[in-house]
């Protein structure tokens, strides 16, 4: 499958970087299957830049993959952005955007009930995101190309 990474620079070899800020599948190299949703990704920066990468998935990864929005999808998400490690070499599913973020934010403290965070999260456009969380992972990525998106 073809997958994009939008950032400031061409990825050739992808890595995991630490970050302060903990992510929706945890630490990772974060591409999509949706190149309109990377393009926005590398709108960010100054110079955003789409690498694009084949993706061949091994058989012998430990792959946890969310079809819907799901309240499993949420736990997850939930313990991820609070700092919680989860033994997975690849996790894919929907992403919680900066509204949904919102919404799963208020969750978290206990603002809105699992029922409310649903009614309000059901109506946003899908996303997907695809995250490479082990060195073993990332090596089922081939860089083909990159460009610049234009401004």
């Amino acid at each position: 499958m073809k997958i994009y990474h939008g950032s400031y620079a061409t990825i050739k070899n992808p890595e995991i970087r630490a970050s302060a800020n903990n992510k929706d599948f945890g630490q990772g190299f974060y591409c999509t299957e949706l190149q309109l949703q990377a393009e926005r990704w590398s709108m960010r920066f100054q110079t955003p830049i789409v690498s694009i990468f084949d993706c061949i998935l091994q058989s012998d990864l430990n792959i946890l993959s969310f079809d819907t929005m799901t309240d499993k999808w949420l736990d997850f998400i939930a313990d991820c952005r609070a700092g919680k490690p989860h033994q997975y070499d690849i996790v894919i599913g929907a992403m919680a955007d900066d509204q949904i973020w919102n919404y799963l934010a208020d969750f978290i403290s206990g603002i809105l009930t699992r029922e409310q965070f649903w009614i309000l999260a059901k109506f946003k456009h899908p996303t997907h995101q695809i995250s490479f969380c082990s060195t073993k992972a990332l090596k089922c990525l081939q860089f083909l190309e990159s460009y610049t998106v234009e401004l």
